[in-house]
């Protein structure tokens, strides 16, 4: 049984398809979700079909990203946000005309279902984007953090890999879990197409919003399996690019 984490999907049920093959993904697996599953490409709405579908046949913790909670405040409050539509959302919105009430409900309740955070036995924190109280996720204060936050992401950057535990300017965040996996920054921004460790801290999103592939990542091992870069298999669409 493996434990794999999953990064930002943005409507690509191709690339998702692509990678739950190339993982060869069984339903003993673990799969924990990093949150985005909406926003860029054309497939948002058969993205949640999709995860609602998973989690009847196998373990899946589905973490909440900033995408998927600003179409929860679209769909369920029938709340306009112009920024969004900028990012991602005009796709969205453009896909959900075809949606029936029916699923559009049954959507609601998945987006409302999901994860703030998950912690697991071996202290490794998944959160889709960062944190920002010293003295962890339970203590967080702004709960929107957790899919807003970049801080922690730009510390990772920042820091110079020289610098012990023990020293007094070593962010004590890193040091509360063995390992922080997240998504929310794509690895692209730094040139990157593949995870990128920064102390304990993995990103996991490569960039599948625009010109990056979608990754899956074993979290024991650090094998890692990636899709197609997505504007290659949604040639016609221009995605968040």
């Amino acid at each position: 049984m493996r434990t794999l984490v999953i990064g930002d999907i943005h409507g690509g049920l191709r690339a998702l398809h692509q990678i739950m093959e190339r993982a060869k993904v069984t339903k003993n697996d673990t799969l924990i979700f990093l949150g985005d599953y909406v926003d860029g490409w054309s497939q948002s709405p058969q993205v949640i079909d999709f995860l609602i579908a998973l989690k009847t046949k196998q373990n899946c913790i589905c973490i909440r990203g900033n995408h998927d909670d600003l179409l929860l405040e679209w769909l369920d409050e029938s709340k306009d946000n112009l920024l969004w539509y900028k990012h991602g959302g005009e796709a969205t919105v453009t896909a959900y005309e075809s949606v029936s009430l029916i699923t559009k409900k049954k959507h609601i309740g998945f987006l409302k279902s999901l994860h703030n955070f998950f912690l697991d036995e071996q202290g490794r924190l998944f959160v889709h984007a960062g944190f920002t109280n010293m003295n962890g996720v339970e203590y967080e204060y702004f709960p929107n953090q957790f899919y807003w936050d970049r801080t922690l992401w730009e510390t990772a950057l920042s820091l110079d890999n020289r610098m012990n535990l023990d020293h007094p300017f070593y962010p004590k965040r890193f040091t509360l879990y063995n390992e922080i996996y997240i998504g929310h920054t794509p690895v692209t921004r730094i040139g990157e197409t593949t995870p990128v460790q920064k102390a304990n801290i993995w990103n996991v999103d490569t960039g599948a919003a625009f010109k990056g592939p979608l990754t899956i990542m074993d979290v024991d091992t650090k094998e890692f399996w990636q899709s197609e870069p997505l504007h290659q298999l949604y040639f016609d669409e221009k995605g968040r690019n």
